[in-house]
């Protein structure tokens, strides 16, 4: 695949996480701008990882043969219609920020644009993401193929046939990282009033996670089974899950799934 010159608009932490990843990768640092309003943040980029930067976003996407958009989806618009006469058909728009649709990217271009919307999650921030993706009509193969590049560069990706599934991927990985702190704030806070110190409390919890789900990486079964050779008959685990089960535990990730989609639909119409 031929390499291509990528300017990230908006130097935030996920940009900056690709940007790493990309160079960590090999892939040449000349290549890569930054544009952001902080210098301060531009310094430190360049300092890490030798990429050129500025504070221009007009200049650094002029330059570019892939523009990734990398800004806050409050201030998208404004951003987006200063680089609308650079949609030239063969330079590929990459958008990086939630709940902003393709219909809001060709309003605001005033056309149809070669775009693809992706959706990462923060365990992209240690190099473990799963980022999902969506490409407009208006690309091509190439654009894809580079687009998958640059996620791959912070961890695994997915894509969707339709826009509506990013949604669903924000409801499966980009909200549910969340999820699980969520559980191992409740587990480390129950570990600490049986007597565990913090420290060992937090240990206890974030090494059997870690290993937890280190197994169904590792393991090619079911999670349901992986769960089971856990779950003596009338042992400890069994006696946990089932009170798990008696509260309603599936039906609560569900609903809480769906309430993280309707406000992804909600957030687009926002905008």
């Amino acid at each position: 695949m031929e390499q291509k010159r990528i300017a990230f608009i908006g130097a935030g932490n996920m940009a900056g996480a690709i940007m790493g990843g990309l160079v960590a990768s090999g892939y040449p640092a000349e290549l890569i701008t930054a544009s952001n309003r902080s210098e301060g943040k531009l310094e430190t980029l360049a300092e890490e990882y030798g990429i050129h930067t500025t504070t221009d976003n007009l200049k650094a996407a002029d330059s570019a043969d892939v523009v990734v958009l990398g800004v806050k989806p409050n201030i998208m618009e404004k951003v987006v219609k200063e680089l609308a006469h650079l949609n030239d058909g063969k330079r590929l728009f990459i958008s990086i920020a939630a709940g902003v649709t393709l219909a809001h990217f060709e309003a605001w271009f005033g056309a149809a644009v070669p775009l693809i919307r992706t959706m990462p999650n923060t365990p992209s921030l240690v190099g473990l993401g799963m980022t999902g993706l969506y490409a407009s009509d208006s690309t091509n193969k190439d654009d894809k193929a580079i687009s998958d590049m640059l996620m791959r560069a912070v961890g695994k990706t997915a894509w969707v046939k339709t826009e509506a599934e990013l949604d669903h991927i924000i409801a499966v990985a980009g909200s549910a990282p969340a999820y699980f702190f969520l559980f191992m704030e409740a587990m480390e806070a129950k570990a600490i009033a049986l007597g565990f110190d913090a420290v060992t409390a937090r240990e206890l919890v974030q090494q059997t996670a870690s290993g937890a789900s280190e197994m169904v990486r590792m393991r090619d079964m079911p999670i349901r089974e992986l769960r089971r050779q856990v779950t003596s008959p009338g042992g400890t685990t069994a006696k946990a899950i089932e009170s798990f089960q008696g509260a309603g535990l599936d039906r609560l990730v569900s609903d809480a799934m769906d309430a993280a989609i309707q406000r992804a639909r909600e957030m687009a119409k926002e905008l």
